[in-house]
Order: structure tokens, then C-alpha cells, then sequence
């Protein structure tokens, strides 16, 4: 049995089977971990939803902005946006279901034999593995809950623009949505940079890339979502896997335990 992992798909299923083929991936016998934006941008986000959902438990799920995009515009009555690819989900005959599933998947997951940690965006060195793990789980409560079309309506935004104690409700929410699916840039006081989104040697005064400040455990991490880095932080604990596939990369798979990685042209 192997565990792989692989970075953004965002719809682009056919260059997923053909990494998939390349390892000759078997549901029965290996295990994938997808690091969010399943879906959107892509020829066939619909595809690849029906796919995941179909590996059952050998598949890992953590969710991206764009998945959250697609239960925002689903469930709270956000409008599609004009490069969206997601109307043919919006169609689908299966499509409750679809998002149903969707909103049972993690924001956060952790291997502890491994001491790996998975999230869309990374891991805020403000927060203890332990600490990004209670806020995954209580935003997760939210998206599988009554409270979930309020959450969607109010969920855009760059505020506040850091965690802080005491914070309730919505605006809690939404900073943990943001570290989880939409980091970068952060300042040492874990303020976050949520506009810009170049590489990371282009960083805003007084930010740097999350992966560059220190933190107190040796927990791996990785990631997606930033497609810029083209698969690179140069520090070996921060694994990078976004390598821009709907934008004309490469998808990423890589192998959880030995390290390797096999890319397949988009």
C-alpha cells in the first residue's frame, strides 16, 4: 500500500488519471490525499468531484477556496464568476449529493505516525498543529451544520485581517477560513497579506511567505494553492504541490513516505 498526494486538480481529470497511471494507482491497495481546489478553472470539474468521491475512504480530503467557492455559490447564494467552470455541477442530477459529500471533508488533516500535517493553504506558525486542528474541526462543525448558508453568505472577506483571542462568530470563522484556504504572506504577528499572490521572493513590507517563520515542532506540511512557487519553498518540511496544472503546469503526485514526486504535463 501506497499513500500519495497530490496538488491543486482544479477539474483537470484526465491529467489526474494519467499521473494516477503513471504510479498505476489502485483504490483497493493505495490511499490519495488531495490538498483542496478539487474543482473550478478546469475542463472537467465535474468529473473529477464524482471521482474523489468515489475512492471512498482511500481518498483524503481537505478543502480549497475554490471548493468553498462552489458550496458558497450552492448553498449561499453567492453568483458564479466569469472563469468559474462549475455550472455543470450546478446541473448535475447527483449534485446534493455531490455537495453534501463536499461539506463532510476536512479543512485540516494530520498523520501523526508521520508527524505530516495537510491544509489547502499551509500551517500559520501561530498556531500549534494541536491548535489548527481544534479550529479545523470547529469550522467543519459549521459547514456540516444548520448554520452553513449563513456561513457561506458572510464568508468573503479580508477581515479581520489576523486570529485573535476572543474573537466569536462570523469573524472567527472567517480568519480560519483564511489561513486554511487562502495564506500566503503573513507577518510575524500572524496578520495576513490576502492580496497579493506573487512568488514568494516578492513579499509585501513587513510579510514574509508563512513557510518562512520558525516554529516550535518538526511537523511536515503540506500544501496547495500557491501555484507561484512552482512547487518550491527551499526549506525540505514545507512541500509545495501546487504546480499550476490549469494554468498550462504540471499536476504534482507525490509519494507520502519516500518523497518522490511525478508530474505529468498540463
Amino acid at each position: 500500500m501506497t499513500d500519495y498526494a497530490v496538488g491543486d486538480i482544479q477539474g483537470c481529470y484526465d491529467r489526474l488519471q494519467d499521473v494516477l497511471d503513471i504510479v498505476d494507482f489502485s483504490p483497493s491497495q493505495d490511499s490519495l490525499w488531495v490538498a483542496g481546489d478539487l474543482i473550478n478553472r478546469g475542463p472537467s470539474s465535474l468529473a473529477t468531484l464524482r471521482f474523489i468521491e468515489s475512492l471512498g475512504s482511500s481518498a483524503r480530503v481537505v478543502l480549497g477556496n475554490h471548493d468553498l467557492h462552489l458550496l458558497a455559490v450552492a448553498l449561499g447564494g453567492h453568483a458564479i464568476k466569469r472563469k468559474d467552470t462549475l455550472q455543470e455541477i450546478l446541473d448535475a442530477e447527483d449534485v446534493n449529493y455531490l455537495i453534501g459529500w463536499l461539506r463532510r471533508q476536512n479543512l485540516a488533516i494530520y498523520d501523526a505516525a508521520r508527524d505530516l500535517f495537510m491544509s489547502h493553504a499551509g500551517l500559520p506558525h501561530i498556531w500549534s498543529v494541536n491548535d489548527a486542528l481544534d479550529y479545523s474541526r470547529e469550522l467543519e462543525a459549521v459547514l456540516q451544520s444548520g448554520d452553513a448558508e449563513g456561513y457561506f453568505r458572510e464568508m468573503y472577506g479580508n477581515e479581520p485581517a489576523g486570529w485573535q483571542l476572543g474573537l466569536t462568530g462570523m469573524d472567527r470563522w472567517r480568519v480560519i477560513t483564511n489561513y486554511f484556504t487562502r495564506m500566503r504572506f503573513i507577518a510575524e504577528d500572524g496578520q495576513l497579506d490576502l492580496i497579493t499572490k506573487d512568488s514568494a521572493t516578492n513579499a509585501p513590507e513587513g510579510f514574509a511567505p508563512w513557510f518562512q517563520f520558525p516554529r516550535q515542532d518538526q511537523t511536515r506540511v503540506i500544501f496547495g494553492h500557491w501555484a507561484s512557487l512552482e512547487g518550491r519553498t527551499g526549506i525540505d518540511r514545507y512541500i509545495a504541490l501546487d504546480t499550476g496544472c490549469v494554468w498550462g503546469g504540471k499536476l504534482t503526485l507525490m509519494d507520502l513516505d519516500s518523497g518522490e514526486r511525478v508530474h505529468c504535463d498540463c
